[in-house]
């Protein structure tokens, strides 16, 4: 079991990582253009398509809990439905953001706005990524589609592929035709086109055999389709509570001065750490719990819940310690401002609590999605997100940036206790 888990946890892992080191590449390439404007254009473009594409992390998840649990069940041709499905769905949704992308745009600005410079260098950035949108969207439903089918090893390889165009491509733009902000757009367009034409082709060549189980009338049928959106919604709304947390947070921050803003992004960066590999470990309980689930075999889908929750322990105790011995050098890494780092000291006692609070919703959310139990994620994270508010606002003028930390920890913690006892209810039924 360790074996399986590890097989797929270890690439998603890489996978996810990726994305940041993305990230922090283009950052790199337009901080070197001579305007700080070009650094505001980035951040404010990514938020922009942050905005867009959370809301599309269905398709991701809710694609690997079917495909896995027809996997489980042997049954080749709801696999292929799946996808199909799926990819119906995907590229109807880019065609209406490619049809609508001026509205959505406006209201965006209306939400993350800079100088009039910066939004029109994001404004330039956006025009011509939102083209990219019928790519990142099947990517979506392509990486689920292979978790699903316990393939990790190939959305990671792709993942890399893509990274690596793009910085290549951006760089090449930028520094040897000497174009701007529009050369790192162009670099990220052209590598999600490269990346789906990569995965389309693996795609093919690994399950080319499947292609004769597909009844497309069958596959999206209005029933199947219904089922689809069903799971699906639960995950939306899953999303939007997530997206309403991890905003307000920043946006409270910033009341409370640039200082507290920048302390707050500071610590947030050893969340993001640890969650970049537990999503790994999540990513794998999707696939298992999903293939033992549509095989119907109890016994090993509750052996997968256990050793989950073995290595989520003790990857727990190996990042509390991780942060008490090694935090301040983390610090440093992330910021050379000392002032941010005096005053994060304040605080980092939070950070110390983060593993323990937030290991067990990270699990739960990948066993779930395989379960495709998503109204037991949505329930939880809808008490979850009101206890949040309340506590914050309750605490707000006693505790200052104590309160939203305090908030923050029990959002995460009670995410997991409430998924666990309603997920232990449902595998009960299941058993019977």
């Amino acid at each position: 079991m360790n074996k399986q888990i590890l097989r797929l946890a270890i690439p998603n892992i890489i996978t996810t990582i990726t994305v940041p080191l993305l990230g922090i590449v283009d950052l790199a390439i337009v901080g070197h253009m001579g305007s700080e404007q070009y650094i505001g254009a980035i951040a404010i473009a990514t938020m922009m398509f942050n905005l867009i594409y959370w809301n599309f992390g269905f398709l991701r998840m809710g694609t690997s809990g079917f495909t896995a649990q027809a996997y489980g069940a042997v049954n080749k041709t709801e696999i292929m439905h799946v996808f199909v499905r799926a990819m119906s769905i995907a590229l109807l949704s880019s065609f209406l953001l490619i049809v609508f992308q001026y509205p959505i745009k406006v209201l965006i600005l209306k939400l993350v706005s800079g100088s009039e410079m910066v939004e029109n260098y994001a404004i330039l950035y956006f025009d011509i990524c939102i083209w990219a949108a019928p790519a990142t969207l099947s990517l979506y439903v392509i990486k689920g589609w292979f978790i699903g089918m316990q393939n990790a090893k190939t959305p990671m390889w792709i993942a890399i592929q893509i990274n690596v165009i793009n910085i290549a491509l951006s760089l090449f733009f930028v520094l040897g035709l000497g174009m701007k902000i529009e050369g790192v757009a162009l670099g990220t367009l052209i590598a999600q086109y490269l990346g789906l034409f990569t995965a389309l082709v693996l795609w093919y060549i690994y399950y080319r055999k499947y292609i004769s189980f597909i009844k497309i009338k069958e596959a999206i049928a209005f029933d199947k389709m219904k089922e689809f959106f069903k799971v699906n919604i639960d995950i939306y709304l899953r999303t939007l509570c997530l997206i309403a947390v991890f905003t307000f947070i920043p946006a409270e921050g910033a009341k409370m001065g640039d200082t507290i803003l920048a302390v707050n992004a500071l610590l947030m960066q050893f969340f993001m750490l640890f969650s970049y590999v537990m999503d790994g470990f999540a990513y794998a309980g999707e696939s298992l719990a999903g293939k033992y689930f549509g095989a119907r075999n109890v016994a090993m889908l509750k052996k997968t819940i256990r050793y989950l929750f073995r290595w989520g322990g003790g990857l727990t105790a190996l990042f509390v310690l991780l942060y008490v011995f090694f935090g301040k050098y983390l610090m440093i890494l992330f910021t050379d401002n000392q002032n941010v780092i005096l005053v994060a000291k304040e605080y980092y006692h939070w950070i110390l609590i983060v593993p323990l609070a937030g290991f067990s919703a990270f699990l739960w959310d990948g066993i779930l999605v395989g379960l495709t139990a998503t109204k037991i994620m949505r329930n939880a994270i809808f008490i979850a997100t009101f206890i949040f508010f309340i506590v914050y606002f309750s605490l707000s003028n006693y505790f200052d940036n104590n309160a939203l930390w305090l908030a923050f920890m029990l959002f995460l913690a009670l995410r997991g206790i409430l998924q666990g006892v309603l997920a232990k209810k449902y595998t009960s039924e299941f058993n019977t």
